[in-house]
């Protein structure tokens, strides 16, 4: 039991503050604002705040780090001169296990192979009084959801998927290392108010549609940016009857359309959930304020008044989906995927079904796809495809054993691998040279399906679905196989049609653990000491970037004008390159060598402007730097879309880039770029994209009068000496101009410590 005091402090002040909210805007409130009015740094509310426009500080209730973004979140830490964290904060080591050949054998090897690291993360956390869950503990937003997770809380994660936690009703949002290091700090959270959209479920999930249909569906209306800036709430008679890790789904897959975060009422669901890992009490508390930890009555009856946008989804006639491939917004409905997938020649046959993730590794989703493989043993039908399933914590793995799930998966040929991210983000020993692997078609319960992701082979295609329909695709092995419609052929000859999974949204004999993997820290970690060797390969500690000297930015070389999407994966890229992101020079070394160049459609490969020669990436960037020359990266749309690395703001900035301009960002990597002391900037018309040449130079011709809300001017000097004079947009405001001109959001930390 986590946080009971905490929990309740902000139940007792959050009548009032929703009153006096309430008052301000002089009408009913969302759940959404009645979180953020309940968490405002300041305390009592005294203005209301407008979506999409005002900057508001905001003290979140907790911090939740994975082992990968937490390396360098703790190295900033560290740096910034306190004793002790400020909010109670926790590390998870889920995502550098490798799988390879089951838990038994994938765990050990991940700590002999990561054991510096996790020693780093043990010592750390031990220091400054961060709880710290070791590897095979568990997914970080699955044990987040089973431990911290309250309703009507506010916590911000070194991972875009903590936005998990608003399956029970939490305002949970994935921010970069060093926001989290800003309230470990005692500073408040800066957030842009984010702007509303309300998703109306009516009915019941039925037959074979799951949860996780819902935002399959919701990812297809918006697309990967639709969300971009807002809080998306779920209300209705529909999201009531959901269970409550079906919501975590639900609001797990938010951040693949850009939203700031997704939540849901308080409801009974919750309540049981709560009961049954072990916090009666926090239940109890939440039922004595349950009135304010919903949107107000008001605002679901007529929700077109409240929300910027209203959508609605009917779960009696909601249909499964897979979503791909290479983006998680292409939705195709089953019954349209055999159409589909002939027109647009994807490869039918799968070759894997993988279950799991923090997107669907609950007990409930893992019971489902459980159900659907027992009837392939049960009807001697042999799956054509392999299976890995990832559980998502200690507590669901021992209780699947437990209830003999896990005999019924290796009954049927699957690999249990390690209570792990695993293959969701590119920990999967699947090819020994993945970039010359063949075409295929694989389907998982994950959230992203970027090429290359899983297995780093780019051919591979990845659909995500519902755990209950992946089991059923690798039963079939085929990819337009519809299970709603559709048989199967046993080894006896006979046709099988797979009935509808059973699901249970709580194990039946309640959960059970030994050891779920917690260490909790010394009570004074003074005497605590962390050690980083100077010929480390892993881990580096840092040197803070330079201060902006007042001065325009002239003579900047095009580095790399990005030609479509470009997400944090193609800026710094996971699988291999997880081992080095406590290493800020190293890691370095794969800074956009996943961009592709709009000027030859190739990846890593770029002109150097000073040689005329073409270089990798980073090879081209160190040789600027070495001559002290800026450079300027420029993109197209949603440019940083995906996971919450801040290493893809770091990089470029450690390496000598100045600026950023593109199209428009992604909300995380925008912050995270601010935070890095980096000029990001937005094309004012986007069709000036279309003017930057190969061999551009940037003059930065106004920016010392850097000033909010006031527009840039950009000089653009061709290499036939024509020049163009574009205008550029931003979004800082004065704090974050200040972070520019101290040369990072943690000089400014640091600076202020001292004062």
């Amino acid at each position: 039991m986590f946080d009971l005091d905490l929990i309740q402090r902000v139940y007792k002040q959050m009548p009032e503050r929703i009153a006096k909210a309430r008052e301000l805007k002089g009408g009913p409130l969302t759940l959404s604002e009645k979180i953020l009015y309940s968490h405002l740094s300041q305390g009592m509310p005294t203005e209301a705040y407008s979506g999409g426009e005002d900057y508001v500080d905001f003290a979140p209730d907790r911090i939740a780090c994975q082992d990968a973004t937490a390396q360098m979140a703790l190295l900033q830490f560290m740096q910034a001169g306190k004793p002790k964290v400020a909010v109670p904060t926790t590390v998870h080591c889920d995502h550098l296990i490798q799988a390879k050949e089951g838990y038994e054998k994938d765990l050990p090897r991940a700590k002999d192979t990561n054991n510096e690291v996790y020693d780093f993360l043990a010592s750390v956390s031990n220091k400054y009084g961060i709880g710290f869950w070791k590897p095979g503990a568990g997914i970080i937003h699955q044990v987040v959801l089973e431990n911290y997770a309250f309703p009507g809380g506010m916590m911000i994660g070194t991972d875009s998927h903590t936005v998990n936690a608003g399956g029970l009703g939490m305002v949970a949002i994935g921010v970069g290392g060093a926001d989290a290091v800003d309230v470990m700090a005692g500073m408040p959270w800066e957030l842009k108010f984010p702007k509303l959209i309300g998703v109306k479920l009516t009915g019941n999930l039925n037959g074979w549609t799951a949860a996780k249909d819902v935002i399959l569906k919701v990812a297809g209306v918006l697309t990967v940016k639709g969300g971009t800036g807002c809080i998306i709430e779920y209300f209705g008679e529909g999201a009531k009857n959901l269970s409550c890790t079906g919501k975590g789904s639900i609001c797990n897959m938010g951040a693949e359309v850009g939203a700031t975060t997704s939540t849901f009422g308080y409801d009974e669901s919750m309540e049981r959930y709560l009961r049954a890992t072990g916090r009666a009490e926090v239940a109890d508390a939440a039922n004595e304020i349950k009135e304010h930890l919903t949107g107000d009555k008001e605002v679901y009856e007529n929700p077109e008044k409240y929300f910027d946008q209203v959508i609605e989804i009917n779960l009696d006639t909601l249909e499964p989906h897979l979503n791909g491939p290479f983006t998680p917004d292409k939705a195709t409905p089953i019954s349209e995927m055999k159409e589909e997938a002939k027109k647009n020649d994807w490869p039918v046959e799968v070759e894997w079904g993988l279950i799991g993730s923090c997107t669907n590794s609950s007990y409930e989703d893992i019971s489902g796809a459980v159900s659907i493989a027992q009837q392939a043993l049960d009807n001697n039908i042999k799956p054509k495809a392999e299976f890995g399933i990832n559980p998502g914590s200690e507590q669901v793995r021992y209780t699947m054993e437990r209830d003999g799930l896990i005999e019924v998966f290796e009954e049927v040929g699957a690999k249990v691998f390690a209570n792990a991210c695993g293959p969701c983000i590119g920990q999967w020993a699947r090819y020994s040279d993945p970039k010359n692997a063949p075409k295929n078609s694989i389907v998982h319960s994950f959230n992203r399906n970027f090429a290359k992701r899983a297995d780093g082979n780019p051919n591979t295609h990845a659909f995500v679905g519902s755990p209950d329909m992946v089991a059923a695709i690798a039963i079939a092995g085929r990819l337009d196989f519809n299970p709603l419609t559709d048989t199967l052929t046993n080894e006896d000859g006979e046709e099988i049609k797979l009935a509808p999974p059973t699901r249970y949204e709580l194990p039946v004999k309640g959960f059970e653990v030994e050891d779920p993997g917690y260490e909790a820290p010394a009570k004074d970690g003074s005497n605590v000491t962390v050690d980083v060797a100077e010929d480390s390969e892993r881990l580096q500690l840092l040197t803070p970037f330079e201060p902006w000297d007042g001065e325009n930015i002239e003579g900047a070389k095009l580095l790399i004008k990005a030609y479509g999407k470009c997400t944090t994966d193609h800026i710094s890229m996971a699988g291999p390159w997880l081992r080095y992101r406590g290493h800020l020079d190293n890691i370095s070394n794969n800074c956009l060598i996943g961009a592709v160049n709009a000027f030859n459609k190739e990846t890593n490969k770029v002109k150097n402007q000073i040689t005329g020669e073409y270089g990798e990436v980073p090879d081209v960037q160190r040789e600027y730097k070495a001559k002290d020359i800026p450079t300027v990266v420029v993109g197209d749309h949603n440019y940083g879309e995906g996971s919450s690395r801040e290493h893809a703001a770091m990089e470029p900035r450690h390496l000598g880039v100045r600026a950023v301009l593109v199209k428009s960002f992604a909300r995380i990597h925008e912050t995270n770029l601010k935070k890095q002391g980096m000029l990001a900037v937005t094309f004012d018309n986007e069709a000036d994209y279309d003017l930057i040449q190969e061999d551009d130079t940037f003059n930065f011709i106004d920016l010392k009068d850097f000033a909010p809300g006031k527009q840039l001017a950009v000089e653009i000097v061709h290499a036939d000496g024509s020049k163009d004079t574009i205008k550029v947009n931003h979004t800082y405001n004065l704090s974050q101009i200040n972070w520019f001109r101290e040369g990072s959001a943690l000089n400014m930390i640091k600076k202020q410590n001292k004062a």
